[in-house]
């Protein structure tokens, strides 16, 4: 696997600001053509560092409902069944779990009834404390600038040169930084299938 350069890092910072933005258009920045700026994307979405392409809409131009940001105070064991809860939840926009196990979540309520979409977010859930904060103004810039960029091995967590390799399973893609990581991964993947 080749490793990451400057021109990948500059397609990625440039699909982060405008994903809209069209290859030729992106070439003209980092000095290809268009179809050498498609096939970059496409090694990146092959690679799994691309998982598609999004917008962000405005809703507080659709006014759809206020902005809040809330922080529950869960043990680390209700985590998963949180997030599960939460993940599809309707108006829930980004869900965060931090380094303590917390959960925390933006999303937009009607403004009348905060409380009762919490509640009915957390019905049959463990007793959870949270608060609410109310979100004056929102500006969400992703931005790769000043970030160290590394793949990392599937199977020890190091990083991934250009003598690593990549392998995909059953539609998911994984990267290894030798051989040997990647074989004990591709035995141990076996044996939970067969033992499934």
């Amino acid at each position: 696997m080749r490793d990451l350069d400057e021109t990948d890092m500059e397609i990625l910072s440039l699909l982060a600001e405008d994903a809209r933005r069209s290859f030729s258009s992106i070439g003209e920045k980092v000095d290809l053509s268009g179809p050498a700026v498609s096939d970059r994307v496409k090694r990146l979405e092959e690679a799994d560092i691309i998982n598609g392409f999004t917008i962000d809409v405005n809703r507080a131009q659709l006014r759809a409902g206020v902005p809040v940001f809330v922080r529950f105070e869960n043990d680390t064991s209700a985590i998963e069944p949180l997030r599960s809860r939460l993940q599809d939840a309707e108006g829930i926009e980004h869900l965060f779990v931090t380094a303590e196990g917390k959960i925390w979540f933006y999303g937009r309520a009607e403004g009348q009834n905060v409380r009762r979409w919490i509640n009915s977010l957390l019905e049959d859930a463990p007793s959870t404390d949270y608060s609410v904060t109310l979100v004056d103004d929102l500006e969400w810039t992703p931005s790769l600038d000043g970030t160290e960029f590394a793949i990392t091995c599937a199977e020890c967590g190091n990083t991934v040169d250009s003598e690593g390799e990549s392998v995909r399973i059953d539609d998911d893609v994984y990267h290894f930084c030798c051989p040997s990581c990647r074989s004990r991964f591709e035995d141990q993947y076996q044996r939970l299938e067969e033992g499934a």
